[in-house]
Order: structure tokens, then C-alpha cells, then sequence
């Protein structure tokens, strides 16, 4: 069977590398006893099966929204990439890998509370203190800031790989706001679904336990008593790692919030949500540290809570990792870490990491000058635009210049040994390929010790010749599994307060979500509306008749005045009557141009990103079809190769329609559901005012304003309603019963105005009188209901209907009006922060 596995990984492509270990086979080319029951599946399964496999994963983490941004490529987020094939670990070097990672993850709490305390490690001289000072990681302002708990370091991560000598060597600590957990259960998630009984029948440690305490341990660090609030703060939609903040957010249960959404006042922070101010305890963050407060850190950033630093300081929020820790991710820690284990934990970490050499040092840095050319070089402190440099791969002129950068700040860089990765399998090209992995484990602070996330994020290089394993570098990532000798840990959690106090807390809602969710509702009817109006206008214009002229004019007119898309139809072009296509195709396709649908489409999707943690995994799915639909229809659709384009659309409306009937269906009837629905209709009377005030108002001879009225009720679906309820021609009279006063039909003015109405009633208010938008949805709704229909319908000397067309003006303007109130009401327009003094510090090119 040895010998079957090892012809079988040969004839799949599948080689040995020579400079670096590799996974599956040990020392003497043996395949490791724990990747045999794994190997002998994906044999069984073949190369067609594992295609069908790898399809699988793409499409759930496409349903399920998983991105990962790529700051080189800033146009789009990129769908995250999982290896259908995961890296093992057996349960014996396991245990040593969590052994070394608990010691580890004690031993930088150690260092993070003696740098912002006691500084023992600088008076006994075991760094030097240009380590620290020198460090852009070290906040001087964060001294002495101590956070509830035996443990200052709440989250800790490491990037580990296996040298070519075979030792597990560490490369990077990250303790700022660690970044793959998140990753790594959705992959997990993913797996499960794709290989089933391979999973359950591999005996793989879960992943749960870890959350679990990550869960307790946030609730356990409210330093104001009572049921607490945690809050996990993000950068926003266009941050790297944005869905795992979501995802997070979601199966934690934690709020998650943006900086503006927050506020200092009275000493404590709070979350700003539509019923008022409501205290924030804990922040899990996923912002930078000098992001965090604008005030006393940098002071240009828009992403973080000024004044937060000193409600930190006062005790009275948490904030987890504490502001500071970002010194810790300082690689020049290495050339001195052997050092610091003993004087803090009395021993040498048993986690050994990468070779290192600090350039503030003379000694190192006149060594680091010497080999540049086999060295790895790397900034101390991590920013935007830092990178990495491989000496082997720089010419004689670059070397040159990286010598010169060196020497004018030796203390901002560190040189590293380099030392290839180990080799894992990866499914790559239709076939089985040894590519250079790393492997990034988790630990989260207990109430004595560390829980450590069994397993991790691995992530591999699909460039066999990359000497940086890095997703911004397009590298993809791996399940890990933890082959399990033992039972499972299991932990039963009670549920903190009351049910009631529960409930509170899950039904605040942030003022930014809720005017996401607003326009997001509205984006997608005002697209649906004028999919709907562009399909009645090409059924129109193929009929086998001709339209009457006065019927064709007023009709593309009511298109652009539907679609605000001016001039358009309205500047009376004659050359654009006479050839309609491409405006008409523009309307579809163009982003750029306000109005169109593709226009309404990605404002939508902007908004729907905005607020990914409120919608269901069916949603977010539906989403992305939208999006898949708008590509295809903008690369599609071209004028002359359709001889009914209306049909095109059909998809696009469909998903729409889908994601209409899922709103209805699936969200829970909180506060998100009403500002969603809210916006839904709004925007549908608006667009329904719109139409009538074009196709109704202008009094046209019988024939040319039958097809008018057939227009209208084509377009909102009302036609088959209308011929069983009259038996007749379409008539306008009879039109504005179905589509302004019908209080039963879903697509009536008046049916909207008694939803909106409804909804309103369910926001929080103040006082018990009515609000502003209450008192103008009262005024339109008793304005439809007290005007008289044989009126409106009413030609006047001038040939139009004005009294319609005058209450259709009024209705308009008062929900408007409403639109308006909504906002100063209920959503958040407060400036971002302005520094009074411009700090350059943060600006230097570090």
C-alpha cells in the first residue's frame, strides 16, 4: 500500500522538492503514517471527482460572500481562494505546537506588560532602549493602560513554517488585530460540506472551542458591571479582510460597528443607534493601532473614536488587543527574544523563530550590510506599502540602494535568514503539486492560561518560485486539520441577563446600517422599476403596429423622467426618436451615467456590502447573483443583436424579484426589516408618481391613450388584474383606480402610503405626539384618500389632467419631505473629525 500511495502521488505530478521539507514524506521518503488515509481517499476519488471538488468550493464561498481584497487590484473584491486539500498535523506534534504556542502567547502578554509598565527588560539591559523608543509600534500615551483580567494580550497569532532541517520555526507574531480566524472557520465550514464523511471519518479537533472562549472571554473584560455590550470594530467595507469581520460578527452575536458610528461623551463610549446613545464595554477591534483615536494617535484617520485613548485609560472600555500591542509585532524582538524567555519566564521559548538581525544594532547591521545579498530584509513596523525584500533576487544597483535606505534609518529594518518553507499538496493544474506553506494558529486568553484554536489558517504558494507565502500576494489558503488522539474538549456556556435584556441589545441597530439598509431598499426598487418600464418600452416598440407618434414621444419621455437620466428623451432630439437604441442601451449598461441600472445596481451592492452582517446567507447569495446578472447583461447586450432585448432583462428582474420576496420572507420584523422595507416603498410610490405624472397626465385621443394606460399596467404588473376586474379597454380612470387608490393592490400608491405608515409606527420615537414624517405620511395618505377619481381623470381646456398631475406634484413632495425627516431623524450625518493641529508624525515615510 506504501508503495501504491507513493507510484500514485508520482503519476499525479506530484514530486519530492529538493531544497525544502515536505509534508507527506518523512526523512527517508516515507509518506508520514497520518496523510495514508487521506491520500488513499483522494485516489479513490480521481482527477474528475476532485475538479467537481474544487467547483464545489468556489461556488459556497462565492454564495456565501467570501472576499478577500487585494490593495493592488482596488476595483473589486476577489472571491477567497480555498485548496480542496488540507494540511495535517498529528496529534503528537500538535501537542508540541500548542505547548510552545501557550508559552509563546504568555510570554509576549509578559513583554506587552512590562513595556507599557515596570520596563524591567530596558533597566536590566536585556534590549536596548532604541528597540522600544524607536519603534513606531510603541505608543508612549498607552503607558501603564492595564485591562481587567490576569491577561493584556487578549488575541495572539503566529505564522509558522517548517525549515528545511525540519524544525517548526516561527517567521511572524501578530498581536494587533490578528487577522484569519475568521478565514479558517468558513473554510472549515466549507470542507465539511464538500468531503463529508472524509472529515467525520478523519477524527478532526473542531474548531468551536476556540470561539467559545473567545466569546467568554470578551464578555468577561466589562469593566462597567451588568449585561455587557461588545462591540467589534472594523475599518469598513473596503478593509482586506472586511468578510471575516462579518462573519465574525455574525456567529459571535457581537454588533459590528465603524468608527463613526461610535462617540465619546460623559467618560464613556457609546454606539450612536436609532433609539439613542447606548454604552459600549468591550471593542474586539480590527482597526490598526494608530488608527484608533484621531486625537492622540493619528490624526488625520477617519477610522477610528476620538477620545477613545482616554476612556481606555480611565477604565471604563476595553478595548481588545489593548492600543499598544502593536509593538509586539516588531520582528527586531526576535534578535533578542532567547534573552527575554529567560529573564521573564526563567527559560528559552520552545518555539525557536527565524534567524534574525536588528540594524539598530552596529554589530548586526554591519553583518546585514555584508550579506545583503542572502538575506531577507523587512521593516520593523508594518504599514502600507512596507514590504519584504529577498536579497537573491535584487541586481547590483538595487542592492545598492537597499544598503543606502538601510543606513539612513538602521533602526526601522531587520534582516532575516531565509529559509524555505515546508512542501504540503496542493490541487493545482488538474493535478497534485508540493507548493511552500505556512501555517498561522491562534490562541485567546482564558480566564488562567491560553485556548489555543486547534489547527489554523494555512496558506500556500501556487507560484512554485515565490519566496513569500502572503494572500496579498496571491496565495491561497488551506483547511487544517488536527487529527484528534483524544476526546474533545466541550464546554456548556449559560446565556449572560435576562431575556429581556437579550433582546434589547440584539434589536439595537447602528444609525449608518439603518440608512444602508435604507438605500439599499431603494436602489434596488428604483433599478426594478426601470428594468420593469425599459421591458414595456421594447415590447412597445416591436409590435407588429407601430405606435402612434404622440403615444412613442410621450412614452420615452416618461422614460427619462422615470430614470432621472437628463436630457435623454426630454430635450426633444429628433435624432434620438428616431433612433432610441443606444440611449435606451445606455440606460441599461452604463455605470457612469446617473440613473441607469447599471448605476442603481452597484449603488446597491455598495450598500448590501455596507451591511453584510444583517442579511441571511440566502440573501447574500441572491446578492451576488445580481451582480453576476449585471455583468453578463452589460457584456451581452449589444444594440442589433436582439431582436427582443425586453427578454434579456427577464433574469435581472427575476433575481431582483427574488431578493424582494427573500426580504419578505426571511429577515426577522426588527428594526433592519423596517428601514429596508421602508425604502422599498418609498422609492415604489415614488417611481409610481413618476409614471402617471407622464403617462396619464397628457389627454391623447382613445387608441393612442389605451396604449399608454397599457404601458403603466404592463410595467407594474397590473395588466391581468385589470382585464378580469373590467373587462374593457385601458382606460385612465379606471388605471388610477387600480394604481393610486386600490389599497389591495401591492403596486397602488395608497397601499405604499399605508406601509409606510405602518413601518414608522414601529421606529422609536420621543414624546407621544406625532413626528414630522408621521404628520406628512398622514397628510398623503388622507390627500389620496379624500380626492375624487372622476376628478383626476378629468381633461382640462390646456388638454391635460392638471388637478392629477397637481396631486401627484403634492404626494411627491411630501414623501420627499418624509425621506428627508427619516434621515435628520434616524441617520447619522455628523462630519468626521477634524484635527485642530496638523501631527506630521504619523505622515513621515517610516
Amino acid at each position: 500500500m506504501q508503495q501504491q500511495m507513493q507510484d500514485m502521488m508520482t503519476t499525479t505530478g506530484y514530486a519530492k522538492p529538493a531544497d525544502s521539507r515536505d509534508e507527506v514524506y518523512d526523512s527517508e521518503g516515507q509518506i508520514r503514517p497520518h496523510w495514508k488515509y487521506l491520500l488513499e481517499s483522494l485516489e479513490s476519488l480521481g482527477p474528475e471527482a476532485m475538479r467537481e471538488r474544487q467547483k464545489k468550493v468556489s461556488r459556497i464561498l462565492r454564495d456565501d460572500g467570501a472576499t478577500y481584497k487585494i490593495y493592488q487590484q482596488p476595483e473589486a473584491s476577489q472571491v477567497w481562494q480555498l485548496n480542496p486539500v488540507p494540511l495535517l498535523i498529528d496529534s503528537e506534534e500538535w501537542a508540541f505546537i500548542e505547548s510552545g504556542m501557550l508559552e509563546r502567547s504568555e510570554l509576549y502578554n509578559l513583554i506587552l506588560e512590562d513595556v507599557y509598565g515596570p520596563q524591567t527588560l530596558i533597566k536590566h539591559k536585556v534590549i536596548p532602549p532604541e528597540l522600544v523608543f524607536s519603534s513606531a509600534g510603541f505608543l508612549r500615551s498607552c503607558h501603564q493602560l492595564k485591562i481587567p483580567g490576569s491577561h493584556q494580550l487578549i488575541i495572539h497569532a503566529i505564522d509558522l513554517i517548517r525549515n528545511p532541517s525540519g524544525q517548526l520555526t516561527v517567521i511572524s507574531d501578530r498581536c494587533q488585530a490578528p487577522s484569519g480566524a475568521g478565514y479558517a472557520l468558513e473554510n472549515r465550514t466549507v470542507m465539511t460540506r464538500v468531503f463529508p464523511s472524509l472529515f467525520r471519518d478523519s477524527h478532526v479537533h473542531r474548531l468551536a472551542y476556540f470561539f467559545t472562549q473567545l466569546r467568554l472571554k470578551l464578555n468577561d473584560l466589562n469593566p462597567n458591571g451588568g449585561l455587557p455590550r461588545v462591540v467589534i470594530l472594523t475599518p469598513g467595507a473596503l478593509n482586506e479582510t472586511y468578510f471575516e469581520h462579518v462573519y465574525l460578527s455574525n456567529y459571535l452575536g457581537f454588533p459590528l460597528v465603524q468608527g463613526n458610528d461610535l462617540t465619546v461623551r460623559g467618560g464613556y463610549v457609546w454606539m450612536k443607534s436609532l433609539d439613542g446613545l447606548k454604552r459600549v464595554d468591550v471593542i474586539l477591534r480590527r482597526v490598526d493601532d494608530i488608527y484608533c483615536d484621531p486625537v492622540e494617535l493619528r490624526g488625520d484617520s477617519h477610522l477610528g473614536v476620538p477620545g477613545i485613548m482616554g476612556v481606555a485609560r480611565a477604565g471604563k472600555v476595553v478595548i481588545a488587543n489593548p492600543l499598544g500591542s502593536g509593538f509586539l509585532e516588531n520582528p527586531a524582538l526576535y534578535r533578542y527574544l532567547p534573552a527575554i524567555g529567560r529573564h521573564l519566564q526563567g527559560r528559552e521559548p520552545r518555539l525557536q523563530n527565524v534567524r534574525t538581525w536588528w540594524c539598530g544594532d552596529p554589530d548586526d547591521l554591519q553583518y546585514v550590510l555584508d550579506n545583503i545579498a542572502t538575506l531577507m530584509i523587512k521593516p520593523c513596523y508594518r504599514k502600507a506599502g512596507a514590504y519584504s525584500v529577498y536579497g537573491p533576487s535584487l541586481d547590483a544597483n538595487k542592492l545598492t540602494a537597499w544598503k543606502n535606505r538601510i543606513k539612513r534609518s538602521p533602526y526601522m529594518y531587520v534582516a532575516q535568514e531565509y529559509m524555505p518553507s515546508s512542501c504540503s499538496p496542493t490541487w493545482h493544474q488538474e493535478k497534485m503539486l508540493p507548493r511552500h506553506s505556512v501555517l498561522r494558529t491562534f490562541s485567546v486568553a482564558g480566564e488562567f492560561d491560553y485556548a489555543i484554536m486547534p489547527g489554523g489558517l494555512t496558506r500556500v504558494s501556487l507560484d512554485e518560485s515565490a519566496h513569500v507565502v502572503s494572500n496579498q500576494t496571491g496565495s491561497v489558503s488551506k483547511d487544517t486539520w488536527v487529527l484528534a488522539s483524544e476526546p474533545e474538549k466541550s464546554v456548556a456556556v449559560k446565556a449572560e441577563g435576562t431575556l429581556e435584556e437579550t433582546f434589547s441589545i440584539q434589536q439595537e441597530l447602528p444609525s449608518r446600517v439603518a440608512e444602508n439598509l435604507f438605500w439599499m431598499g431603494r436602489y434596488a426598487e428604483r433599478a426594478e422599476a426601470a428594468l420593469r418600464f425599459l421591458r414595456t418600452v421594447f415590447l412597445q416598440l416591436n409590435r407588429v403596429e407601430p405606435l402612434p407618434q404622440s403615444s412613442y414621444r410621450i412614452l420615452l419621455k416618461g422614460l427619462t423622467q422615470l430614470t432621472m437620466s437628463y436630457p435623454g428623451f426630454a430635450a426633444d432630439n429628433e435624432k434620438l426618436f428616431a433612433n432610441p437604441e443606444s440611449e435606451l442601451y445606455q440606460l441599461i449598461q452604463d455605470r457612469h451615467r446617473a440613473g441607469s441600472v447599471a448605476a442603481n445596481l452597484y449603488a446597491m451592492l455598495r450598500s448590501a456590502e455596507q451591511v453584510k452582517e444583517q442579511l441571511t446567507s440566502d440573501t447574500q447569495r441572491i446578492i451576488n447573483d445580481i451582480g453576476d446578472e449585471l455583468d453578463i447583461l452589460r457584456s451581452t447586450l449589444r444594440p442589433g443583436l436582439w431582436s427582443a432585448p425586453e427578454e434579456a432583462l427577464d433574469p435581472l428582474v427575476t433575481t431582483l424579484l427574488a431578493l424582494s420576496g427573500l426580504v419578505q420572507e426571511s429577515m426577522v420584523r426588527d428594526y433592519a426589516w423596517n428601514f429596508i422595507d421602508l425604502g422599498r416603498r418609498l422609492e415604489r410610490s415614488l417611481q409610481m408618481i413618476s409614471q402617471i405624472r407622464s403617462l396619464f397626465v397628457p389627454c391623447l385621443k382613445d387608441e393612442e391613450q389605451e396604449l399608454l394606460v397599457e404601458s403603466l399596467l404592463l410595467s407594474n404588473e397590473s395588466i391581468i388584474t385589470y382585464r378580469r376586474r373590467y373587462h374593457c379597454q385601458p382606460e385612465v380612470g379606471k388605471g388610477l383606480d387600480m394604481l393610486l387608490f386600490d389599497a389591495s393592490n401591492p403596486r397602488s400608491i395608497l397601499y405604499q402610503l399605508n406601509k409606510i405608515s405602518k413601518h414608522l409606527k414601529q421606529l422609536p420615537v420621543q414624546g407621544g405626539h406625532l413626528s414630522a414624517h408621521d404628520k406628512l405620511i398622514l397628510e398623503a395618505t388622507t390627500a389620496v384618500q379624500l380626492c375624487d377619481i372622476h376628478t383626476m381623470a378629468q381633461e382640462d381646456n390646456n388638454g391635460v389632467r392638471t388637478l392629477l398631475d397637481q396631486l401627484m406634484a403634492r404626494i411627491q413632495r411630501l414623501l420627499a419631505a418624509t425621506s428627508d425627516a427619516l434621515s435628520d431623524r434616524y441617520f447619522d450625518h455628523t462630519a468626521g473629525p477634524q484635527p485642530l493641529v496638523r501631527n506630521t508624525f504619523w505622515q513621515d515615510d517610516l
